[in-house]
């Protein structure tokens, strides 16, 4: 008998599971794993040589910048959540600003209604997504650059000098990022971005060809040689200032001198044995991510199973109410001074919230008590551990797919449209998610409400799980499920990211699940307790670290939804 095309059958499973939809990379002395195998590696290699997490966050940082002009970004901004190998955490906070001319009403008309307008993706109909009115005052070299200076062990030109060379030197397209630049090469109004990925010969370049961002690669190496500066008080901000100027946007040269990134304390929860850490406001991440773990610590989840109808149910619910709270209380701290953090990441409040869940029948959002969707799709996250056991978890954005799609011609990197983060209409919240609470409106200065939830789980006061995602309005529920995967499903770090997931953020009031992944009686029975599904293609792109302290093993794992991204390790 002929065992050849059995044993090549078996192999071919084999090789798919394990490569594929569980792709998981084993290491011992450092990793990173991020949506660009080229940056990953740029990380790596800042590790082999000596460099911390921090370091090899900020390579990776850079090198994103050129990568993954999508969302990896240096006009942008984000945040990061660092813990080194002692289990002490902190986070840096470099989330974009409303500029000093920014006002509550900037976007309404005479009559105070929102100005309508045409997005450039066709997403949002609102023109607080496009012109360059939208872009807030850029954060991610601060964030870089201070996290360095505290945090870092190489000298910060190292740090940037592999973006730069990537950016001279070229690197071949992808199929994914080549797609991109056909779509905009056809369909962008907006000259920059329907120009970016053009060659020296006016040609569009092509998959698999050398693309070279000279342009980027002068700005880049003004911050290498100038650190924060380089970005915020040199030619580069002189540009930028040029730029809005023509363009109608308001940043000036004093909000950009003016920018500082901060350090703040991260929020902290527990759930069962292990201690969560994430970003605190201007981020809700953080917040609402322990306040739905401090819920379904209350359930008994032995008697759930996972992706049955008991656990969509009570997923959902419980999305659905920490949604709810994010939407009336958080926004930017440094303008809010009553932001009630302690309570909603208390257990005593997840008991109040949990004992109104009814387990056979979906609650009723009501758009009378707010709704809160934020952050575009235009978000990246990496995750770093070094050999020490340091850990980094970041998240930065550009808002929507490559931002704004504005730039400078002379600078080569794009602008960020966060502006459409803000609460666009004093008093006024809809049913289809649109929120006019106080803690969110725009004023001079003030942190758009984020959705970034960069998070680190301890273990024994370890770094154990490092781990987040982008996805717009769904990165918290991602994270949340992931990490509750990890936590009380026991499942390893790239079964998380691969399970199936559902999104459910208080208004609109529907279920949203990846298609496929949800049984055709499973869905009937959910409708039948009133809740309305919605398909989609997929949620979160998750990028993790776990730490099998056992064995003295990394194990990572890059979300298959990414098919540029990639964990490297050593």
């Amino acid at each position: 008998m002929n065992f050849k095309p059995f044993y090549s059958i078996l192999f071919l499973a084999v090789f798919l599971q394990g490569h594929f939809l569980f792709a998981q990379v084993y290491a011992r002395n450092g990793m990173v794993v991020s949506s660009s195998k080229i940056a990953s590696e740029v990380g790596t290699d800042i590790l082999k040589k000596g460099g911390n997490a921090i370091d090899a966050s900020v390579a990776t940082a850079f090198a994103l910048a050129v990568t993954h002009p999508t969302a990896g970004n240096i006009g942008g901004g984000g945040f990061l959540v660092f813990m080194d190998a002692s289990g002490t955490a902190t986070t840096i906070d470099f989330r974009e600003k409303a500029p000093l001319e920014a006002s509550p009403d900037m976007f309404l008309d005479a009559n105070g209604k929102l100005t309508k307008g045409q997005n450039l993706y066709g997403n949002e109909s609102t023109v607080n997504h496009i012109g360059a009115k939208s872009v807030g005052v850029p954060g991610t070299v601060a964030g870089l650059y201070l996290a360095h200076q505290k945090y870092g062990n190489l000298p910060w030109a190292d740090l940037v000098q592999p973006a730069i060379d990537i950016a001279k030197n070229g690197f071949p397209l992808t199929w994914k990022i080549s797609r991109d630049a056909a779509y905009f090469s056809a369909n962008s109004p907006v000259p920059f971005l329907k120009d970016f990925f053009k060659n020296d010969s006016g040609n569009l370049t092509q998959f698999g060809e050398v693309f070279k961002q000279p342009e980027l690669a002068n700005t880049l190496t003004e911050i290498r040689d100038h650190g924060h500066d380089g970005f915020y008080k040199r030619p580069v901000a002189k540009e930028i200032v040029n730029f809005m100027k023509q363009n109608g946007g308001i940043i000036s040269m004093k909000d950009l001198k003016r920018y500082t990134a901060v350090e703040r304390k991260p929020v902290k929860g527990t759930f069962n044995d292990y201690e969560i850490y994430s970003m605190p406001p201007p981020s809700s991440g953080g917040v609402a991510l322990i306040e739905m773990m401090n819920l379904m610590e209350l359930a008994n989840l032995e008697d759930i199973e996972f992706n049955s109808t008991a656990y969509v149910h009570l997923v959902a619910e419980v999305m659905r109410r920490a949604f709810a709270d994010r939407a009336e209380h958080l926004g930017d701290a440094d303008f809010n001074n009553d932001l009630p953090l302690d309570k909603l990441t208390s257990k005593a409040f997840a008991k109040t919230r949990f004992d109104n869940i009814d387990m056979t029948k979906a609650s009723v959002s009501d758009s009378t008590k707010l709704g809160q969707l934020y952050d575009g799709t235009s978000t990246t996250h990496f995750s770093v551990m070094d050999k020490e056991g340091n850990a980094v978890s970041l998240t930065y954005t550009l808002e929507h797919s490559y931002g704004s799609g504005m730039g400078s011609d002379k600078l080569g990197f794009i602008f960020n449209n966060e502006m459409g983060d803000f609460n666009p209409q004093p008093g006024i919240t809809t049913n289809s998610g649109q929120v006019g609470t106080n803690p969110n409106l725009i004023q001079p200065e003030k942190r758009m409400l984020s959705s970034m939830t960069p998070t680190i789980v301890a273990k024994d006061s370890k770094p154990y799980l490092v781990i987040g995602s982008p996805g717009g309005r769904t990165i918290i529920n991602t994270v949340f499920q992931t990490v509750l995967n990890v936590l009380a499903y026991d499942m390893r770090v790239d079964r998380a990211i691969e399970a199936m997931k559902i999104h459910h953020q208080w208004l609109p009031d529907e279920i949203e699940y990846e298609r496929g992944l949800l049984s055709p009686d499973t869905r009937k029975a959910l409708e039948a307790m009133n809740h309305t599904l919605v398909p989609t293609n997929s949620l979160g792109a998750l990028m993790g670290i776990q730490v099998d302290a056992e064995n003295k093993v990394l194990i990572g794992a890059a979300d298959s939804s990414r098919p540029d991204g990639a964990a490297i390790g050593y």
